[in-house]
């Protein structure tokens, strides 16, 4: 569960649209409670990117993100939708061009 939980705090601070660059405890709980949901890491890479390309894609100026919790929404739509390993792969590709 560590290794899930810092691999998944690593993916959140990574994020150029997040403020914090340490996690919270709230962080750290909420991503030990993904673990324990079962959601898969790819699924929560994949959220997080997205919700990522979308802020950039936003016309409008947005303050940085502040809490793991602002990805729950997003993870709950990846997590009920099946995608393709490629979509992950694009969506790493997409971010870094960002």
């Amino acid at each position: 569960m560590n290794e899930f939980v810092s691999r998944v705090l690593s993916l959140y601070v990574g994020l150029p649209c997040v403020a914090a660059r340490r996690p919270s405890r709230r962080d750290r709980d909420l991503a030990a409670t993904f673990f324990h949901q079962g959601i898969l890491l790819d699924h929560i890479e994949a959220a997080m990117l997205l919700a990522h390309l979308r802020r950039a894609d936003s016309p409008s100026t947005l303050s940085p993100i502040r809490s793991l919790h602002y990805f729950i929404q997003v993870i709950d739509e990846v997590t009920h939708e099946p995608f393709s390993p490629y979509w992950l792969d694009y969506l790493r590709r997409k971010a870094t061009v960002a």
